[in-house]
């Protein structure tokens, strides 16, 4: 009898696998429908754009010429010993890093510190500071380049009131043009202030609490507290902002027409993707852009990775209790 229930049972679930897979493979069929649309998205305007940049580097490509011809590394070895702005770029660009990057961060941090303060209205200000990071690039280069004008900007004329007898000609000066596009830059530190803001609200209170009682400063507290807990958004706000730095064009290529001309940037404002666009689009060469593409790339993973290497030493995160070069 007992033999006879075990086949029963077993020719029941014989029965029901089938059923079981024909749902299964209903159920997958349905998924890939619903991620096509992203899947040939991911397809038509990433993959195959970066397979055929990486075939185009290899080639001699011109915007209006003859097909494509293979030249292999003939491209990486012209930019490296006979383009004149490659390196002038690089160098412009690593300026601006320098030039941006510590002070939005400081900047940033410190906003973040005013707008986490519990005082009557501080939603209001939170938005009034944040809503510049979502304004349109092409607007705010517009907007900075009527303001930085040297004549009737109001950055000058301000200038003049507080007693400046001459102030900087911003936009038409090789030695004030960069610092005017770095400045412009910080336009957004109110969108880095919120992202700090979310990570300040995340530290409990109850440590500032234990703090006071143990005596401490409020710049104690700052720095054993609020820095080390606060330290993974700051490693994200530089990662991020490093980027930033590395890709910026909009502000250079509009700004610098005070001394270039229109859509021509001075030699002061040729930064690595100004460079590109202008090799791609104003010299016709796509290979040799294409190439510069690839280094860019290149360049920009190595520091990235070395930043992400030295973030072992400094970054802490609460919930190991530890820095990222005691976790294993």
């Amino acid at each position: 009898m007992a033999d006879i229930q075990q086949l029963s049972v077993r020719a029941t679930t014989i029965e029901k696998e089938p059923k079981k897979m024909h749902l299964a493979r209903r159920e997958a069929i349905a998924a890939y429908l619903f991620i096509s649309p992203w899947i040939v998205g991911f397809v038509l305007f990433l993959l195959a754009p970066v397979a055929i940049s990486l075939y185009a580097s290899f080639t001699r490509w011109t915007l209006i010429g003859p097909p494509p011809r293979w030249v292999g590394f003939e491209n990486f070895e012209q930019i490296f010993t006979r383009d004149r702005y490659f390196w002038s770029s690089i160098r412009i660009t690593l300026e601006f890093i320098l030039l941006t990057l510590p002070p939005g961060l400081i900047l940033g941090l410190s906003l973040a510190l005013l707008l986490n303060q519990k005082v009557r209205g501080i939603r209001l200000f939170r938005t009034i500071f944040y809503i510049p990071a979502v304004v349109s690039g092409v607007a705010v280069s517009i907007l900075w380049l009527n303001l930085l004008n040297s004549e009737v900007g109001a950055v000058n004329q301000i200038l003049r009131s507080l007693g400046v007898v001459d102030p900087p000609n911003w936009l038409n000066s090789t030695q004030w043009v960069r610092p005017a596009v770095a400045i412009m830059s910080l336009w957004g530190v109110g969108g880095t202030a919120v992202i700090y803001l979310a990570g300040l609200q995340n530290i409990p209170i109850h440590l500032y609490e234990a703090a006071e009682i143990d005596g401490a400063s409020s710049w104690q507290a700052f720095w054993k507290i609020t820095l080390p807990l606060i330290s993974p958004t700051l490693f994200f706000m530089l990662i991020t902002g490093l980027i930033a730095s590395f890709q910026v064009f909009t502000p250079a290529l509009i700004l610098g027409t005070g001394t270039g001309g229109f859509f021509s940037p001075s030699p002061e404002l040729r930064f690595y993707l100004v460079h590109l666009y202008t090799v791609a689009f104003r010299e016709g060469k796509l290979g040799t852009a294409s190439a510069l593409a690839w280094i860019f790339i290149i360049l920009s993973g190595i520091v990235t990775l070395g930043v992400y290497y030295i973030s072992e030493k400094w970054v802490y995160y609460e919930e190991s209790g530890v820095n990222n070069d005691t976790k294993t």
